[in-house]
């Protein structure tokens, strides 16, 4: 994926002409959005409390969501679990 290239060397550019590089957003960002979204969907938790942080790639199986690490996921069962590792992915 391109943006994967591109992310870093943005960083990069933005560190040098001054400005925060924590302003760029990559695709791993869609990826916690969206992983947040189906979280709240499935618990009714309010969207704002949701924070699931997400690693790996951006292909498919290479998306890791840790739901282990959001106490709102721990309501939902293993199949809900496994449910939402594909959706995200």
């Amino acid at each position: 994926n391109p943006v994967n290239s591109v992310v870093p060397a943005m960083c990069e550019l933005y560190k040098k002409a001054g400005f925060d590089p924590r302003k760029i957003c990559g695709v791993t960002s869609l990826d916690i959005v969206r992983a947040n979204k189906f979280v709240h969907e499935a618990t009714g938790v309010p969207l704002e409390t949701v924070d699931v942080p997400v690693v790996g790639g951006h292909a498919g199986a290479t998306i890791l969501p840790l739901f282990s690490q959001v106490p709102a996921a721990q309501t939902l069962s293993a199949e809900q679990i496994t449910a939402l590792d594909k959706h995200v992915q």
